[in-house]
């Protein structure tokens, strides 16, 4: 390990940045570096801003990649070499909100009900029950069941801020049957090549776009969009903001508030103040079409 690369990884480890943020800024710096052949301390603004470019142009890497890109080289060049020009020769990308994809109740059981092996569909079953992030569900262990309570304790969160998700009936079934067959030790879904060592988010990527087309879905098929699925069919089902809000482990009430813009039944419930007017009844010529 280089001295540099030992600093910046000191420097994440004093702030309590979760293992899966620090190991994609240390991944971001050695992909920056290599890109140049060079070590970032020799390289400066020009080499950042021909980096992202590079990103966005021959890459065609999505505006949210290339804005962990930025941040990450942010934290590298402020917070580790402590050079103050950052923020000011390195333009910040627009942000747009993007929509998320969601999954329909008949695609999420059109996909469990394609998918054999019992271990796959646990995860993702899990997935949808719970709304967990793909890392937050490879930490899960054995212990974090508390069957007699009925709540899922998650400790390796976004935010490192462990919280507490209630547990639905059926899925604790299935995770019995599961644990029956497979007899977890200590991770709930251990590797499979190394019982040790959690599933890595790689393998269960894979298993998703696998299982997805099996199911016959169209689209891209990953963790997070079951998420999206479960979220998005709560407000349907009328569960209030809020308690989404904590179930998902958001800080702000606003990233939440972007699954009003695809709940269906929340969107066709709202009356259109059109529906209000007291308007005379239409009477057409068919032959003109006017009204009269």
């Amino acid at each position: 390990m280089t001295p540099l690369r030992k600093r910046m990884l000191e420097e994440l480890q004093l702030r309590n940045l979760s293992q899966n943020t620090i190991n994609q800024y240390l991944g971001t710096v050695k992909r920056f570096a290599l890109h140049f052949g060079k070590s970032p301390q020799e390289l400066g603004p020009d080499h950042i801003r021909q980096y992202l470019l590079h990103l966005r142009n021959e890459k065609n890497s999505a505006r949210n990649t290339i804005q962990a890109y930025r941040g990450a080289l942010r934290f590298l060049y402020l917070r580790v070499l402590k050079q103050s020009w950052f923020d000011e020769e390195i333009a910040v990308p627009k942000k747009r909100l993007q929509l998320p994809t969601v999954l329909s109740p008949d695609e999420i059981t059109r996909i469990l009900n394609h998918t054999i092996n019992l271990k796959h569909w646990t995860i993702m079953a899990t997935f949808y029950a719970t709304a967990l992030r793909c890392q937050e569900l490879c930490h899960l262990k054995v212990g974090d069941i508390d069957s007699k309570r009925m709540i899922l304790h998650v400790q390796e969160t976004k935010g490192g801020v462990p919280r507490d998700i209630g547990l639905s009936a059926p899925l604790l079934e299935r995770l019995r049957v599961y644990y029956r067959w497979q007899k977890p030790k200590e991770w709930l879904f251990p590797s499979h090549q190394h019982p040790d060592q959690p599933l890595n988010d790689g393998s269960i990527r894979h298993m998703c776009r696998q299982a997805g087309r099996r199911a016959g879905i169209s689209h891209l098929v990953h963790p997070h969009l079951f998420r999206h699925a479960c979220a998005t069919h709560m407000l349907d089902a009328g569960t209030d903001l809020r308690t989404i809000q904590v179930l998902l482990g958001h800080a702000d009430i606003r990233t939440t508030a972007r699954y009003l813009r695809v709940s269906l039944a929340r969107l066709k419930n709202v009356p259109s103040p059109f529906d209000s007017l007291q308007l005379k009844p239409i009477e057409y010529r068919w032959d003109d079409g006017r009204r009269r």
